[in-house]
């Protein structure tokens, strides 16, 4: 290289000129840019030298002046063209000069280095040479270039609406923002576990935010797109939260035209029965009635009607899959969840006041005692009478309603019921519920007590069980057969040391084991029946719908849809589903009490020691009495199971399921 050549290198990642002022050394060379700033330069750093005549360096701005008119991409597409039938060809900055310019003036060899270098596209560089793509590797670029320009595009898109949502402006999130947001609610419900993080970071990252998972629910809280209290235990969860399309386009088609009805032939009418059903006002699935018929011999016959959901599905459909894969209607304080399209569930599913519908109705007879005499199982037409509250009941059996006495009479029939489970074994445990609702900012938590309506629907709720376990073990029958392990029960003596109520019933409580499913009877110890299966609510239960698709196609003498071993793998899945359902729905309740609690930190309440859960640490479990909530809670003196004190709450934080309780008087004598 001789003194006076203009050389190209880069400098901080772009390209820079100077011109080679001295050598230095055996190999390095001083260099000098427009500004007069010198550079010492291996022969490695330089990329370029403008061949054919000596610069200064104050005559650089002028050569980059004579090349910028020369540096437009797009001529580069007509050298491609020109070259691409000889693929083999490989041409250098000079001869491209020649090509596109028809001169090889330094300005313009330099300009053609300039556009092989930039270029990404048409040439690929072997040594010093340049050769052209093929055909297919050009449009394949072209392509992968076109996503990620469009990619580009979405993503400053987005941050555009992003910033229009932060001033509140009205925003309409874009199919393409889906990823982006998705991504973001995955990393603020798992974190780390999160699959996919690299957009919701990336978007974190480009407003300066922390790359956390508390940052992203920040963010989405303040996009609008989720609440300060959003339930990121269903989100955690595996539980769908809306229907996919094709199974809301069918149950728009059962709610436009009922498809063909398979016991057509077989319904037996009832719609002469007076037909009572019994809920919450807030209910809107009605699954189940009660009716009392009286024979001619002086015998009475209790029936209990059941929903007939399978009335308008069929095993396998989209309905059905979607049930299956839901497993249950999920009931939390901000609504439900439902196992089925709520328009079906709540419209010709359920047991509607006023209208005739399909159920599958269980005719009893009780012996004097309360034992199953005699029953009876028919798909069915009814038309139900009534529909009353638990609160309606409880009045008209208080006041001995004789303009009811078919009510009256049931409620009877579930005293004797009851009287006489207890006497085959039942395990009655009598724990105050507390339900929790959520209606716009307001937390509501109220004691559920027992009440004779609720005693009577449970008992025909389980009555209609036992008769659904007696049908399959008489034919021999594959249905969802509920049971129960015998517990090991403190003794009567030490039952007695216990106070009665909550903590005697705490006490039992502890000792019983989980119930189980499975495809063959067994005994139900703490109902004290031989043979239980769970049948009355199959718009909420996909295992209660098993039940009904196996007991109607045996009606019908047809082959039942499920094989037993059939049965028995499609159980599995379902008991995991619904347990994952019941698990959100006790964390959801313990959140939203924690939050009632945090909202009322300066209320005192009355609570009782249920029992220890760490004597040694003084670790213990008390009831809030007013609000039927039980909590772990550290003391600092002696007390016993049953002993009444009075707390408030020192410290709580629902979203990390933290609180701490302290006893006010003992507090205050300190």
């Amino acid at each position: 290289m001789e003194k006076g050549t203009l050389v190209e290198f880069h400098l901080h990642g772009k390209r820079h000129l100077a011109v080679a002022e001295r050598p230095e050394g055996k190999k390095h060379w001083v260099v000098v840019d427009e500004r007069g700033q010198s550079y010492k330069l291996s022969p490695r750093q330089i990329t370029y030298e403008v061949a054919g005549q000596a610069y200064q360096p104050g005559e650089i701005s002028q050569f980059l002046t004579q090349v910028a008119p020369f540096l437009d991409p797009s001529s580069l597409e007509v050298a491609w063209e020109v070259l691409l039938d000889d693929s083999s060809v490989a041409i250098n900055p000079s001869e491209l000069a020649l090509l596109l310019f028809s001169s090889q003036d330094p300005p313009l060899c330099y300009a053609a280095h300039c556009l092989l270098v930039e270029d990404k596209l048409y040439f690929k560089q072997k040594g010093e040479l340049y050769e052209p793509r093929s055909a297919n590797q050009v449009a394949e670029l072209k392509h992968q270039f076109e996503r990620e320009a469009q990619r580009i595009r979405e993503r400053e898109d987005f941050l555009e609406r992003l910033r229009l949502a932060f001033m509140e402006q009205r925003v309409d999130w874009q199919d393409s923002d889906r990823p982006r947001l998705e991504a973001l609610e995955r990393f603020a419900a798992l974190g780390e576990d999160a699959s996919h993080r690299a957009p919701a970071l990336e978007v974190l990252a480009a407003l300066g935010r922390s790359e956390t998972p508390q940052a992203a629910f920040g963010l989405l809280v303040e996009l609008g797109l989720w609440s300060a209290h959003e339930n990121l235990f269903v989100r955690r969860s595996q539980i769908p939260t809306y229907f996919p399309a094709k199974v809301m386009v069918g149950a728009q088609r059962c709610l436009e035209a009922a498809p063909p009805d398979l016991d057509a032939n077989n319904r037996l009418d009832l719609t002469h029965l007076k037909v009572h059903t019994i809920d919450d006002e807030s209910t809107q699935e009605i699954d189940d009635g009660l009716s009392l018929e009286y024979l001619s011999d002086g015998r009475q016959k209790l029936w209990i009607h059941v929903a007939d959901p399978t009335r308008w599905i069929s095993p396998g459909d989209e309905l059905d899959l979607e049930a299956r894969r839901r497993g249950t209607s999920l009931y939390l304080p901000t609504g439900m969840v439902p196992m089925f399209p709520p328009d079906l569930a709540t419209g010709p599913m359920s047991l509607v006041q006023g209208q005739v519908c399909s159920a599958l109705s269980f005719g009893v007879i009780l012996s004097a005692e309360g034992a199953v005499a005699d029953f009876s199982i028919h798909t069915s037409l009814i038309k139900p009478t009534y529909r009353l509250t638990y609160d309606d009941v409880d009045e008209m059996v208080e006041l001995a309603v004789q303009a009811e006495p078919e009510l009256l009479a049931i409620a009877a029939w579930a005293k004797q019921r009851n009287s006489w489970r207890e006497s085959q074994g039942a395990i009655t445990i009598n724990m105050p519920e507390s339900s929790i609702k959520v209606s716009g900012n307001e937390i509501l938590i109220e004691v559920i007590n027992d009440s004779p309506a609720r005693r009577i629907v449970a008992e025909m709720m389980i009555l209609a069980g036992e008769v659904a376990a007696l049908y399959g073990q008489a034919h021999n029958l594959a249905i969802p057969f509920r049971f129960q392990p015998q517990p090991e029960l403190p003794s009567e003596e030490e039952l007695l040391q216990l106070p009665p109520g909550p903590v005697r019933g705490c006490a039992i409580r502890r000792c019983m084991p989980r119930s189980e499913v499975g495809i063959t009877p067994a005994r139900h110890a703490s109902l004290g029946l031989d043979a239980y299966s769970q049948a009355t609510s199959p718009i909420r239960r996909y295992a209660d719908l098993l039940t009904h698709f196996q007991i109607k196609a045996h009606l019908r003498g047809e082959e039942p849809p499920f094989s037993a071993e059939a049965l028995k793998a499609l159980l599995i899945s379902v008991v995991a589903v619904t347990q994952e359902a019941t698990l959100v729905e006790r964390q959801t309740n313990r959140y939203w009490s924690l939050e009632y609690l945090r909202r009322h930190s300066d209320q005192i309440w009355q609570s009782l020691l249920l029992r220890w859960l760490r004597e040694h640490e003084r670790l213990g479990l008390v009831l809030l009495e007013d609000l039927g909530l039980e909590l772990a809670m550290r003391f600092n003196r002696s007390l016993s199971p049953g002993d009444s004190l009075q707390v408030k709450v020192s410290y709580v934080d629902p979203r990390h399921d933290t609180i701490q309780l302290e006893e006010l008087i003992y507090q205050e004598a300190q």
